[in-house]
């Protein structure tokens, strides 16, 4: 087996079936998870059921992984050396990628960005410890998870798991933010060190999946968006100095933003341009629609998927001596169209996130996960109303898995309306049974 099928565990699973191929038994692990499933109860932008349209943390993987397949299959055409396979962190398998981004927000809490950031603080200002999505991923695929046949979770191939892994870095080490917690790093190290990854990069597989991801966000949030009414689609919020300024800010204060080099351009004629630009699409694509704002809605937010996904493409890095998937015009970096996309995600960011009824939302789910916290956080009370296979798990491996990061994935396993359910048993009067199952 090569190396980009290798299996960290490979642990010999009975119902395993040897006439598919490594990736599809991936793709089978990864839907027919539970962690998977749980991601339809949790939020995207909007609360998971606030209404049978909006867009959950299922729907945008789905949306992701169909967007990222596509592209691998058509970059996979267009630039011969990726067949060439001389490397294995420079291929470009859409399968891979596919799976990659089925994957990709796994780790999310429930209540969204709320509720990472929450138990971010509450395990720093306790314990000295981080939580970030993105860690918890490989926390829930590489132990949490379980399997028929391995109690190391779903056991993922070399090449699936370094393609869910944007950051590639040790998030404990001094000064990260994003990245692997250390345990699950150990085995991630090992498969780039195998692959002879250069430190710092990576895969080609993973930058796509995290382009398309972004693709995904500035598009279909936006569509939720106009569609919830918090998008207004006239020259009232478009033309709106406060909303230029608050999309400057909110570019500016974004630390990630740094290499798309806003200072060799006017940000405030530019975000004035993209938004006077939309604006008369939207107008446009309206009057072709018949004046229909749903067929008006998927249009614009199909034309813009196309508008991004033309212009990936694969450049050399010379800062890194690595290859980059990013937007490219004339063999070179698109930064104009990658500064669009900002645009437009900020544009959602301000006009979804900051409004104050969605602040509300957050508030209230910072009241609810810092008292599950507080209620799960004691060893000798919390262990009486936590479910048994955890505290059978944690017993097993507690030597390397601390009380609180144990209540932490607990927590943050929770679709919204469970975190809302035992909150509720906790904290509200309220009749049930105690036979209702979890």
């Amino acid at each position: 087996m090569n190396e980009r099928k290798i299996r960290l565990y490979d642990s010999e699973n009975i119902h395993s079936s040897e006439d598919r191929d490594e990736y599809e038994k991936d793709y089978a692990r990864l839907i027919q998870s539970p962690a998977f499933r749980r991601l339809q109860g949790k939020s995207q932008v909007f609360g998971a059921g606030s209404g049978d349209y909006y867009r959950t943390r299922l729907t945008h993987s789905l949306e992701v992984s169909q967007i990222a397949r596509e592209v691998a299959r058509k970059l996979a055409k267009s630039y011969p050396f990726l067949n060439k396979k001389e490397h294995p962190g420079l291929m470009m398998d859409p399968e891979v990628v596919e799976c990659a981004a089925l994957a990709h927000d796994l780790g999310h809490p429930p209540f969204g960005h709320k509720g990472e950031e929450v138990l971010n603080e509450l395990l720093l200002e306790e314990h000295g410890m981080c939580y970030e999505g993105n860690a918890q991923n490989f926390r829930i695929l590489m132990f949490l998870e379980k399997r028929a046949g391995s109690d190391s979770g779903l056991d993922l191939t070399a090449a699936v798991l370094l393609a869910i892994n944007k950051y590639p870095f040790c998030i404990d080490d001094p000064g990260r933010l994003k990245g692997v917690y250390k345990r699950e790093w150990e085995g991630i190290d090992y498969l780039r060190q195998l692959w002879a990854m250069p430190e710092g990069c990576a895969t080609l597989e993973a930058q796509l999946m995290d382009l398309c991801d972004d693709i995904a966000y500035s598009t279909h949030d936006i569509e939720d968006g106009i569609r919830a009414g918090k998008i207004q689609m006239n020259t009232n919020l478009f033309e709106d100095d406060r909303l230029v300024s608050h999309v400057m800010q909110e570019i500016i204060d974004d630390s990630g933003n740094g290499v798309m080099n806003w200072e060799q351009v006017d940000m405030n004629a530019m975000v004035k341009q993209v938004l006077h630009q939309y604006l008369l699409q939207w107008e446009m694509i309206y009057l072709e629609c018949g004046r229909e704002p749903s067929r008006t809605r998927r249009e614009m937010k199909a034309r813009w998927v196309r508008k991004f996904v033309s212009g990936v493409g694969i450049i050399d890095d010379p800062t890194t001596g690595w290859k980059r998937v990013t937007f490219i015009k004339d063999g070179h970096q698109d930064m104009e169209l990658l500064r669009t996309m900002e645009i437009l995600k900020k544009l959602a960011w301000v006009t979804l996130i900051k409004d104050f009824r969605v602040q509300r939302l957050h508030k209230r789910s910072e009241v609810i996960i810092k008292r599950l916290w507080d209620s799960f956080k004691v060893p000798e009370t919390g262990r009486l109303i936590i479910p048994p296979d955890w505290l059978e798990s944690y017993e097993q491996h507690k030597e390397k898995w601390p009380w609180e990061r144990m209540v932490a994935d607990y927590i943050s396993g929770m679709t919204d309306a469970y975190a809302e359910k035992v909150y509720a048993e906790f904290f509200a009067s309220r009749s049930g049974s105690i036979y209702e199952r979890d």
